[in-house]
């Protein structure tokens, strides 16, 4: 039988965030590309975003009951134990139904019961951990699994040296290419060409504390004649969608033509999540990052830093916005070769054959 003819069975999890779910579209893309027969089956967390944004990507999807332990004593918690046996119940199911040649986790407490399940069975599984310091899930599971796909270097800390492979972070095939999009970018979103876009984006959810600035500068944006594409997150968008009144601002709830997005973009305001560093350098725009401080081992910050140490970009820590953030934005929106000089040195951290290699080691794994 031909190798692309070859009916693979192969199930992805992962989820709760677009940093879980985006990547495993991406491999399951890349999977489809190599192997048009092979059926692929989404493992998400029933009421969580991948719900939805799986089958729009095209792929089936089942949703366990199931969510993670919160850091402080609540009532959720009680209900953890039962969440996660009925969570593992589900998941021997799944698999004893759809048998798949192999697994593989990107993060996020659904790919826990999945892949534990699997590994059980001996179905060869791999997982991909897209930060500096890995996930509770991913950290459980690195003992099971045959390979680990990371991004950065020292994560030997966490999981078994000879599993780990360094092979960056996947995103989005229509992120690799930009270039000449600018026009369609600026009809799409309806923007003024003569205007300098400032492109904020918070994460999939939002960020409370980005989009609490950008409310509160919204006159020294307007003094700076510049125009803002606000993706303020699906939690805020009630609270900030009045300011659209405005004409220089457009608030939106969530950007599906992120390419576009990216395209139009003259200064990126963003958190530092995994893959959104990666989408980033692959993007080369200069970008003001504002890492989330409520993650583990504040990874955000050693991921901007990663950048910024580069030269490659600006890190403002939210403690520091109030009286940081106007100074670094005047010297930036005043120097057209300082943005220049952000683009160019963080687009040579991008990593963009990531997914291609992360689906060379599924392959090992397929063809063993």
């Amino acid at each position: 039988m031909n190798k692309q003819e070859q009916p693979y069975r192969i199930i992805l999890s992962g989820g709760g965030t677009g940093g879980h779910i985006y990547p495993a579209i991406a491999i399951a893309n890349e999977l489809k590309r190599r192997y048009p027969t092979a059926e692929f089956l989404f493992v998400g967390a029933k009421d969580r975003m991948e719900m939805e944004k799986v089958p729009h990507a095209g792929y089936k999807i089942e949703g366990l009951w199931i969510s993670g332990l919160q850091r402080k004593l609540t009532l959720k918690n009680l209900l953890f134990p039962v969440k996660l046996m009925s969570s593992l119940i589900k998941s021997r199911k799944i698999v004893n139904k759809f048998k798949p040649d192999v697994v593989i986790g990107t993060g996020g407490f659904a790919s826990g019961p999945l892949l534990k399940v699997a590994s059980n069975k001996k179905v060869p599984a791999l997982i991909q951990e897209q930060n500096s310091y890995a996930g509770i899930t991913n950290k459980l599971l690195g003992k099971q699994v045959q390979k680990i796909c990371v991004a950065y270097d020292k994560m030997d800390r966490f999981f078994p040296k000879e599993k780990i492979v360094k092979t960056g972070n996947p995103v989005r095939q229509d992120l690799l290419e930009i270039k000449g999009k600018k026009e369609e970018a600026i009809h799409h979103f309806k923007l003024e060409k003569n205007k300098k876009t400032i492109l904020v984006i918070g994460g999939s959810l939002g960020a409370g504390r980005i989009n609490e600035l950008i409310e509160k500068e919204l006159p020294y944006f307007k003094q700076q004649n510049v125009q803002l594409l606000w993706q303020c997150g699906k939690y805020y968008f009630e609270k900030y969608k009045k300011h659209t009144e405005l004409a220089y601002v457009q608030v939106r709830q969530f950007i599906n033509k992120m390419d576009l997005a990216y395209a139009a973009a003259d200064i990126i305001i963003s958190r530092a999540g995994a893959s959104s560093v990666s989408e980033l350098c692959i993007v080369g725009k200069p970008v003001i990052f504002i890492p989330s401080p409520n993650v583990a081992e504040d990874h955000q910050t050693k991921n901007a830093l990663a950048i910024t140490e580069q030269n490659a970009g600006i890190l403002i820590r939210e403690k520091e916005l109030d009286n940081q953030f106007e100074i670094c934005f005047d010297e930036l929106i005043g120097s057209e070769k300082l943005q220049a000089d952000y683009g160019a040195k963080i687009k040579k951290l991008a990593l963009p054959d990531a997914t291609m290699r992360i689906v060379d080691e599924v392959e090992k794994l397929l063809e063993k």
